[in-house]
Parts: structure tokens; sequence; C-alpha cells
């Protein structure tokens, strides 16, 4: 089956199934590495903001599995503005799952629905993409720092036992050799006035909202600094590299490469990065960020994708060619790699999937499930 490959509407909800059996060796291998503290998520009411996105997809799936186990159910907000649709993955989640609501909201105004107090706030409404965000560099701007105001406000209105907020390994920008693997003391080398300025400087002022709520009005915000996050959910045509490469791949193509191939990444699964991040939702540690990924490899992006073509079992190459965007390549960092000490040390955290299995479950995500991410207009 080709990426993009489309099934009827009649076996789409047998698709489902098959994705949700799938996926559940991920939540599985995530839910022995909690060992017990899932719990904690039981009778609580969560907010996911950004629902219909990757992020999205990976919270709403695993607390919908955590629902299909014994014990007081997760109720789940899935709120976003729905403005491309419904992908049929959350309206089938939806379906399955009754305690699952599903509220479109416009997260740059206030929260206006006061039936319900939330336990957590998982605020993952961002435009993460570089070609959207660089399209749509006011729209970016007031997501982060309007929208998370509003989540802060809310959380501090509800007193909310925890909300995260997703910054971003971008505030980091170009790093000195001396600062990889990186610290989240490490303060910073961003261009204020680039191409990727909207969303790496909203995401810098989105930590300095956060630490201020958690100092003075003691709001519990955990800060998250993802490090280039792969695996099922993330849409095909999302514009980030490896959804790039493995539409490529998918089609027997070449794959192209928009740079000489240089630049070096570290890439995390998804279920790993959700690890992380559950476990910083979860912990005492308020204020103050974490990185979230994985420490090796890291790998140039000329090295990721010919390993992608080989898991593929593809014989394409990777070819180079020039971007016929003026900004592609303008303030894109030359090296990403987190240092992890402080989340294993304070959250237990420790990613276990390596590169090429990540690769591997991605692509059959892609070559099988992709249907799913059909948006929905309504």
């Amino acid at each position: 089956m080709k990426a993009g490959s489309q099934t009827d509407g009649s076996s789409t909800s047998e698709l489902f199934k098959q994705a949700r059996s799938w996926l559940e060796v991920d939540w599985r291998r995530l839910e022995k590495s909690f060992a017990g503290r899932e719990d904690l998520f039981r009778g609580k009411r969560i907010l996911v903001t950004g629902a219909a996105g990757f992020l999205g997809f990976n919270f709403l799936n695993f607390f919908s599995y955590l629902n299909t186990k014994e014990g007081e159910p997760v109720t789940v907000v899935a709120a976003d503005n729905y403005v491309r649709g419904h992908p049929r993955w959350l309206l089938e989640l939806a379906n399955a799952d009754p305690h699952l609501i599903s509220k479109r909201c416009d997260i740059t105004l206030p929260w206006q629905d006061t039936e319900m107090k939330f336990d957590f706030i998982i605020h993952a409404a961002s435009i993460a993409s570089p070609p959207v965000y660089r399209k749509f560099p006011l729209e970016t701007l007031d997501a982060n720092i309007v929208g998370l105001r509003h989540m802060l406000d809310l959380a501090r209105q509800h007193d909310s036992g925890s909300l995260l907020y997703f910054s971003t390994s971008e505030i980091y920008g170009d790093p000195p050799p001396n600062e990889i693997p990186t610290k989240e003391t490490y303060k910073g080398n961003v261009s204020c006035l680039g191409p990727r300025a909207c969303y790496d400087e909203s995401k810098r002022v989105g930590e300095t909202l956060s630490a201020i709520y958690a100092q003075q009005y003691q709001v519990p915000v955990k800060i998250i600094r993802p490090f280039n996050n792969y695996g099922p959910g993330l849409r095909l045509a999302d514009g980030r590299v490896l959804p790039d490469f493995s539409r490529d791949a998918l089609n027997d193509r070449d794959i192209i490469l928009y740079s000489d191939g240089s630049p070096t990444r570290t890439f995390c699964y998804s279920a790993d990065a959700l690890m992380g991040y559950l476990l910083a939702l979860l912990s005492p540690h308020n204020g103050e960020p974490f990185n979230i990924g994985t420490e090796e490899p890291e790998i140039s992006m000329r090295d990721v994708a010919t390993l992608l073509l080989r898991v593929a079992g593809s014989n394409r190459k990777v070819v180079h060619q020039v971007s016929e965007e003026a900004d592609y390549l303008i303030d894109n960092p030359n090296r990403r790699c987190p240092d992890l000490s402080k989340a294993r040390n304070l959250l237990g955290y420790s990613p276990t999937v390596s590169l090429e299995e990540g690769l591997g479950r991605m692509l059959e995500w892609y070559k099988y499930y992709v249907e799913l991410e059909e948006m929905i207009k309504d």
C-alpha cells in the first residue's frame, strides 16, 4: 500500500481498530515504564489543547488505552480549533471512548466553559511545523504567548494539580560545540529577527510566563523542551523532515535534501517522549525546564535519510537540491543534542527505543494507517 492511499468510509472503523491494536505495543511499554504511576490519572479530568495534532494524538490515544483497563476512567477534553477539520482518528477515538469529549475552541481567547474543572492541563496547542510557522508568524506568536497565558489563568482558577507547557529545543538556537550536549542551563543563541524567530522567541517568552506564574501565583506549571519527536500520528504532510523523507521512501522516490546534509540531530520516538512528558506532569518541579529527547545517536540529515531508506527496504538514493524557499536554511542550527542528566535524575526518564526501531514503526504507521489522518470538515 502506497502512502496516501484511501479507504472508503465503511472500512475506516475496522482500520481504526487495527491501528489501535497496533499502537498497544507502545502503550504497554509506556505503562510498564510508569510502574503504576499511571493510576494517578484515574478519576481525573484532563484538558488537552492542540488535540488534533501530533502531541494530541499520543496523549489522547494513551489515556483512552488506560480507559480500556479496569479502574476509574480518565475524562479527557480534546480542545482544538479544528480549522482544518477533525482527523478521522480523533472521530473514531471519540466514538470508541465515551470519556473523551471533543471541544472546538480558539486558544487565543479566554476559556469560556465553566462546567468542568480540570485536574491536569496539557497545553500542546502550537504551530510547530517550520514551513507553517514561517507562513503564519503572527498566528504562531498568538498561539504560543496569548494561548499559554489563558491556560495559565485557567490552571490558577481551577487550582489544577499540574499544567504541562511545551517549549522547544529551538530556544537554544545554534549552540557552540562546548555546549553540546546541551544542558537546560544554557541560555541560548537565538535570532530575534530571523524567519524562525516567531516560533523560537515566543516559546522563550512562554517559559518566562510559566516561571512568573509559578513564582507569583504558585501555578504548578512544568516546562518541557522536546528534541525532534517523531512516530505514529505525525502527519505525513506535516512539513517536518522525517515525514518528508518517509513520503519519498514510501512513494519509491529519491529522498531530497535541501541542504548539504551535514547538520546533526537526535531523534526521539513518540512513546519515549510521551513517557518524559507524563513524568514531568506528575513531578513536583514547577517553573523549571526539562530536556526530553534522546542523547544518541547524534546523526546527520544525510545519514538519517540513508538509514530510513535502508529500513524501508528501498534502493533509492539521497539527492541534494536547492530549496525554492529563500528562508529555508536561515538560522537553521547545525547541531541539536540534549543533555538528559536532569530528566534522568529528577524524573526517572529513560528512553529505550532505538532510532532504527522507531523509524520502522513510523514507516509501518504511514504504510498502513495514514488514511486515519484524513480531515473531515464539519
